[in-house]
């Protein structure tokens, strides 16, 4: 509550100090219009000129408080709103007030005729799809909705220009009466409708579509104008809390033509604790932040980005920039008014750098080492080492580790399990994994090998991401969306919702697999069931709607035939330095794996209606992924020893809303195999699995199967999915009870060959156990008063033992040490 009530009046205070004084000229967008046929519409902006007599992004918006007035009704009408409408041929203007400005604009209007012919793709679809009759929860849902079925978001016009006119005996319209159409009944709900009220009597949209059914419901057109693009004013606001802005769309067509569809559109919040928008384009904002306005229009989307300051300056106390990602994580503090966390101490960086790097715990040995150094460039260091980068056979010891933690990483997204490729699959995947790794091979190049890998899935590891993916569609789902960060699967049914992909370019992926097959070999004997990846010379695959060939197209570009192997091409466009989505969605999800989430968020849901939270930080790493060679290696260092990445994890009350843009370290959970290790580390007791031998890392297990209580109880993913979800953080109930009272962690830590015995047996003081144990778990060394309070709980123990042995109970089952922080 005391945090809640100091937020609002430091918003209410930043709200009294910054409020934008009057202007007193603005400018009117656009400056003239011509509108064009019946029931054509525009939108006017007023914004306020800055001092240099232009609009930016800082611009007040006064649309909605200016006065419109029109010179001739008869031509041209305009709402409150400041919404034109044309009404006949010629030209009027209108005039603007607001205070002692006054403007006019121009406008034309031609084309208007006593019985307009209404199109059904320039009209009708948008405002079917404006009134959310062919979304998914009503007419386009898998059997409509009292028998009538629209396709989603009007992919299939004319089916549902059938369905419309023609289904059930034409009993949706009446061309007799077209107001009596149940087309127009039912959503003005003049009779019951189910969907409620979707449309009002005698508004613009319902002129409209009684004009179509007056004029004998037009089918869709083969050759109508397609869009393909829309425009955005403004598409992007500096403000403050309680600011408002009307937002303008344009359409443009492949005719070269241009059209103001802001009527049309449709809008929606993504982040509704900050930012409300109605059906008509008006924004209103209302808490701090950055936060995204989707704007939608037949196959196209856009993005508003509002951003409202936290504060009205900072300080950046302490603040020194290690490289280009403070310095654009600095310019963000900046614009949106952040103080970020103070760094944390050398004990937190020692343990997050082991656990995010190689996914385990350093030795108390290396802590102690770390702790006592004086160089000033010791964390830098220290992640050279990790990452064995520092070219001394001395120092870089921890490559095995390395590879074995980012093995364990890509096998799950990869989904290697003997499920479904077999025991000697899933250990030839593994295997090839593991080396890629072990050798820092170029992501590029081991994205590569598995998108065009072809022959024995025994001999060959990447193969079997043909088996794993065992048809062109899901080639086509699963390399989208593991290393372009985009999830296609919508498109493969119908338009793409938030995003401007079609079937077609869906289809055009696919077609790059449609010639893998694979064949039965007998070379490991007949009942080896070994499979061999083969390309074949024929096979294409068909748009499901026309039935026509598709040719193999990449996204966004020109078809690529190779009659060789069609994944040659298709494997060089992907990793190509020219393909954004690629060093993007690596650069995004290794930002996660280090940060706690990513500058996207899902990781792997990169639409332009998605955006990054500093998108000037994703291109850099990306930029500097891509001048790297494609090294991962360098893409974690350039992360890590950034001050960024060395925040402390305690938000301040002032940071504490502003989590997306890092201002403090995000704690994350161990993992459920870094998880068993820390545990084994720090009690000096490995686990044994099953078919491997005594010593055996929980991160290097090759499989998703594997009858260990304790990893299945943290979450380990069964591999079925590509998607980073499948790995959940959540905490739940049989987690705590397992390491509160299960017998696998109360038995290592008592085991007679454990830390403590071994601790015991050496003879060490009380202090040095001490101080052994809190290094062993938490990576430091106690307090004064955390001293203190062990002494007394190990005197007051029936034994010393017995006092020792809770303490590492209490320290493993403590927050410190099962979250990374």
């Amino acid at each position: 509550m005391r945090i809640q009530l100091v937020s609002m009046i430091i918003g209410l205070g930043l709200l009294a100090t910054t409020t934008i004084q009057a202007a007193t000229t603005y400018q009117v967008t656009p400056a003239n219009v011509a509108l064009k046929g019946n029931f054509d519409r525009a939108q006017l902006l007023v914004q306020a000129e800055a001092q240099d007599g232009e609009v930016d992004d800082t611009s007040t918006d006064a649309t909605h408080q200016a006065h419109y007035s029109s010179s001739d009704a008869a031509i041209v009408t305009v709402n409150a709103r400041g919404q034109l409408l044309a009404n006949g041929n010629g030209q009027a203007n209108i005039i603007i007030t607001l205070g002692d400005w006054q403007a006019e604009v121009a406008v034309t209007v031609d084309e208007v005729v006593a019985e307009p012919q209404i199109g059904f793709m320039e009209h009708v679809r948008p405002v079917i799809s404006k009134h959310g009759c062919n979304a998914g929860a009503c007419h386009a849902s898998q059997h409509g909705k009292g028998g009538f079925i629209l396709s989603v978001f009007g992919f299939d016009p004319g089916k549902d220009r059938r369905n419309i006119v023609m289904d059930q005996l034409q009993r949706r319209v009446n061309f007799i009466d077209p107001a009596n159409s149940l087309l127009l009944l039912k959503p003005t709900l003049a009779v019951g409708h189910g969907g409620g009220k979707r449309l009002q009597k005698g508004s613009v949209d319902y002129q409209l579509l009684l004009a179509w059914l007056g004029s004998g419901a037009a089918a869709p057109k083969s050759d109508a104008a397609k869009v393909v693009a829309i425009r955005l004013t403004p598409s992007a606001r500096v403000a403050q809390p309680g600011m408002t802005q009307q937002l303008r769309v344009e359409a443009e067509y492949d005719n070269g033509e241009s059209r103001d569809v802001t009527a049309l559109a449709r809008y929606d919040s993504m982040d509704e604790s900050m930012l409300s928008v109605d059906d008509q384009g008006l924004v209103t904002a209302s808490a701090a932040g950055q936060g995204p306005v989707m704007v939608r229009f037949e196959e196209q989307a856009a993005i508003l980005t509002v951003s409202i300051p936290y504060g009205e300056s900072v300080e950046l106390t302490g603040w020194q920039n290690n490289n280009f990602v403070d310095e654009l994580a600095e310019q963000k503090f900046r614009d949106l008014g952040i103080e970020p966390s103070l760094l944390c101490d050398d004990a937190t960086f020692i343990r997050r750098a082991f656990l995010d790097a190689i996914g385990g715990l350093p030795s108390p040995e290396e802590v102690r080492a770390f702790l006592d150094s004086t160089d000033a460039d010791k964390r830098s260091a220290l992640v050279d080492r990790l990452l064995g980068l520092t070219g001394e056979s001395s120092q870089d010891i921890y490559n095995d580790r390395y590879a074995a933690f980012w093995t364990l990483k890509w096998s799950d997204l990869i989904r290697n399990n003997s499920n479904d490729l077999g025991e000697q699959g899933m250990w030839a995947m593994h295997n090839w994994i593991r080396e890629s790794f072990r050798v820092s091979k170029p992501f590029d190049q081991f994205v590569r090998e598995l998108v065009t890998a072809k022959g024995s899935i025994y001999m060959n590891g990447p193969a079997n991401y043909f088996r794993a993916n065992s048809n062109a569609q899901e080639l086509t789902e699963s390399t989208a969306q593991l290393f372009m960060g985009i999830r296609l699967e919508c498109a493969k049914c119908h338009h793409h919702p938030f995003e401007k992909y079609s079937q077609a370019d869906y289809y055009g992926i696919a077609a790059f697999f449609s010639r893998v097959g694979t064949k039965g070999s007998e070379e490991f004997g007949l009942f080896g069931r070994e499979q061999v990846v083969v390309v074949k010379s024929s096979g294409d695959v068909n748009h499901p709607r026309t039935g026509k060939r598709v040719p193999p197209t990449p996204l966004g570009g020109e078809p690529i035939e190779n009659e060789l192997d069609r994944r040659i091409p298709l494997a060089s466009w992907l990793t190509s330095a020219e393909n954004e989505w690629f060093a993007k969605s690596v650069a995004n999800r290794y930002v996660s794996y280090l940060l706690g989430h990513g500058l996207v968020e899902p990781v792997d849901d990169m639409r332009s209606t998605n955006p990054a939270s500093n998108p000037q930080l994703l291109d850099a790493l990306a930029t500097h992924f891509v001048d790297s060679g494609f090294d991962l290696k360098q893409l974690l260092r350039v992360i890590m020893i950034s001050r960024l990445y060395q925040l402390d994890s305690f938000p301040t009350q002032q940071n504490v809303r502003a989590g997306r843009f890092y201002p403090y370290y995000r704690v994350k959970r161990l993992a459920a195999e870094p998880l068993l290790d820390a545990i084994d580390t720090s009690t000096g007791r490995p686990t044994k699995f099953k078919n491997l031998p005594l010593g055996t890392r929980a991160i290097e297990l090759p499989d998703a199967e594997y009858p260990n209580y304790f990893l299945n109880t943290f979450g380990k993913p069964r591999r079925a999915s590509v998607c980073e979800c499948e790995r959940t953080p959540d905490e739940n109930l049989a987690q705590a009870l397992h390491t509160l009272n299960g017998d696998i962690v109360s038995a290592k830590i008592a085991d007679p060959a454990g830390r403590i015995a071994e601790l015991m047996k050496a003879e060490k003081p009380p202090l040095e156990m001490i101080q052994e144990i809190y290094l062993a778990t938490v990576c430091r060394l106690p307090s004064a008063e955390e001293t203190e309070v062990c002494q007394q709980i190990v005197a007051e123990s029936p034994s010393p033992k017995e006092g020792y042995e809770d303490l590492m109970w209490a320290l493993i089952n403590s927050k410190h040490f099962l979250y990374v922080r």
